[in-house]
Order: C-alpha cells, then structure tokens, then sequence
C-alpha cells in the first residue's frame, strides 16, 4: 500500500469540490487520459467516472467507481486499470485551518497481475505517481475561484 500526503492551501470543502468534479478527473488522475462519461450523482457510492487510460493511440476505456464519500471529508475509489488489475484509492481531507487541508491518498491493487509484485520498488513507483497526483488535484484546488455546480454526494 502506498500512502502519501500533501498539504493543499484551500479549504477542505474546495479540494473536495475537485473531487466532485467527474470532468476533472484526468486532469489530476495521473495515467487517465481523457474522461468520456460522468454517472449522475457522482461522487455517490456506485456512480462511475469513465474514462480512457493510457497514452494515445493505445490508451483503454476504463472506469472508476465510488465505493464510499463522506462530504468534505473522505472519498474510496475503485480504480479499474486492466490489463494491470485493479486498486482501491482513499482521499481523506483533514482541515488544517480555514485556508490548507491535509490530503492523505491511500492506494492499493486489489486484483489483477500488479497484486502479485507488491515490493518496494513498486511501492516506491506508486508513492511517486500519487504525489503528482496530489499536487496535481492540489494545483487546482488552489486556484479555482469557483466550485461547479454538482451533487456532492
């Protein structure tokens, strides 16, 4: 399991907005290329954010599906990346103050050919991949002036 943290200068209730926000995924899921679809009432338990992963012209559709959100606070993802298998990622927003939020990504493969070569080296690649990750949902959370308009679950 790799597990990485980020201080994020917004409130909590701005990154989880990002969150919330199915039509930015890829621009802060490192490895998504291009999101097709977002199932109303995202980031609800059992909607899907699809997308394409993968550089172009190889990349493959795939999904991504809430498992479980508590508003501002927490959001479990369901990761699907075949042919490498498949992971949970857990995003929990902890106020610091009124103006940063500690981001905490936890990220695990749960099926498929990656389970298998859990070590260090991997870990290592993961941890690196979910701190871009974090700077990049950091990035817009900072300078987004205003949050869309959207069902937060």
């Amino acid at each position: 399991m790799s597990i990485t943290e980020r201080i994020v200068r917004a409130p909590a209730d701005r990154v989880y907005s990002v969150l919330c926000d199915g039509w930015s995924y890829s621009d802060w899921a490192v490895g998504t290329a291009h999101v097709r679809d977002v199932d109303a009432g995202w980031p609800r338990p059992g909607a899907r954010v699809h997308h394409k992963a993968g550089p172009w012209p190889v990349s493959v559709r795939e999904r991504s599906e809430s498992l479980e959100c508590e508003p501002g606070r927490m959001l479990l993802l369901k990761v699907h990346v075949w042919p490498l298998g498949e992971g949970q990622a857990r995003f929990t927003l902890d106020p610091l103050d009124a103006e940063a939020t500690r981001v905490t990504l936890q990220e695990r493969f749960t099926e498929g050919p990656l389970l298998k070569v859990r070590n260090r080296v991997g870990d290592a690649l993961l941890h690196f991949r979910n701190a871009e990750v974090l700077q990049r949902l950091a990035d817009i959370a900072e300078h987004r002036t205003e949050q869309p308009q959207h069902e937060h679950g």
